[in-house]
C-alpha cells in the first residue's frame, strides 16, 4: 500500500462531487499539478514526488509512476511554449496531487481514505481596495474531520486584512499496489523493516487521528503553540 496526499478542491466537490469519509473506498482521476500554482504555492509536507514513463491516452499525458500510481501531468499554464513532457520521456516530478473531475478523462486511481483534513486558505487583496482576493503562499490551516463536507464556509475578513476561506480538503489516500516516500517515512517511524513488511503494515491499527499525529511528528512545518490546526508555513 502507498500513502498519497490528494487535494480535493471545494468547487470540484460543490459542483458535482460526492462527499466521502474516513474508511471509504473512492476512485478519482488524479492530476500532478505545479504546486507553485496551487493556492499561491508554499506547500511542503503535502508534496508528492513521482517518477516514471510518460505516455498519452486520449490527448492526456499520463505518468505511470514507478510504484504503480497513474496520474495526469501538465505544463505550466503561464508558459507560451508547450512544455508538456513527451510520450516516452522518463521524468521525475514533484507537485501536488489533486482530484480532477472536469475536463478530459483518464484512468482513475482507486484507494481507501485514511484521513480527511479541511483546508482553510488565507487570501489577501491583490491591491489595496481592489476587493480582488488572491491566495497567500504558505498561509493555510488543516483541520482533521471525519467526513468531507459538501459545502465549504467563507470565514470572511480576519486580522491583518486576510480573508480565511475553506478551500477544499486534503485527503490521505491509501492506494493498493503502490508505494511512496510518505509510506517509507511512516514505516521507518514505526520501526517496520523496509523489506519483507506486509502490504499496508505501516497503517495497520492506526486511526485517522493517529496517522495524522504521526505525520505531524515527522513534519518540518511549525505548529503554533496551543493550536490544533496545522499551518502550511515552514518552521524556524
Amino acid at each position: 500500500m502507498g500513502l498519497w496526499h490528494v487535494i480535493y478542491e471545494d468547487w470540484q466537490m460543490e459542483c458535482c462531487g460526492t462527499p466521502f469519509g474516513t474508511g471509504d473506498e473512492v476512485s478519482w482521476p488524479l492530476l500532478l499539478e505545479d504546486a507553485d500554482h496551487a493556492f499561491g504555492g508554499g506547500w511542503h509536507d503535502q508534496l508528492t514526488e513521482a517518477a516514471g514513463l510518460v505516455e498519452e491516452a486520449g490527448g492526456v499525458r499520463l505518468l505511470r509512476e514507478e510504484s504503480g500510481l497513474t496520474v495526469a501531468v501538465g505544463a505550466d499554464p503561464d508558459d507560451e511554449e508547450d512544455r508538456h513532457p513527451k510520450p516516452g520521456d522518463r521524468i521525475r516530478s514533484i507537485g501536488l496531487l489533486s482530484a480532477e473531475r472536469h475536463g478530459a478523462v483518464w484512468p482513475e486511481v482507486a484507494g481507501r481514505v485514511r484521513a480527511v483534513q479541511v483546508l482553510t486558505q488565507a487570501y489577501a487583496e491583490s491591491a489595496a481596495g481592489s476587493r480582488t482576493w488572491e491566495p497567500v503562499a504558505g498561509r493555510r490551516r488543516l483541520r482533521l474531520v471525519d467526513r468531507c463536507p459538501k459545502w465549504f464556509a467563507d470565514g470572511g475578513e480576519g486580522d491583518r486584512g486576510l480573508r480565511w476561506k475553506e478551500a477544499g480538503v486534503m485527503v490521505t489516500l491509501e492506494v493498493p499496489h503502490t508505494d511512496s516516500r510518505l509510506s517509507h517515512a511512516v514505516r521507518e517511524a514505526r520501526g517496520i523493516p523496509r523489506q519483507g513488511g506486509a502490504s499496508g503494515a505501516e497503517t495497520k491499527g492506526l486511526s485517522a487521528t493517529g496517522l495524522t499525529a504521526l505525520l505531524e511528528s515527522l513534519s518540518t512545518v511549525a505548529v503554533p503553540p496551543g493550536s490544533r490546526e496545522r499551518t502550511g508555513r515552514r518552521g524556524g
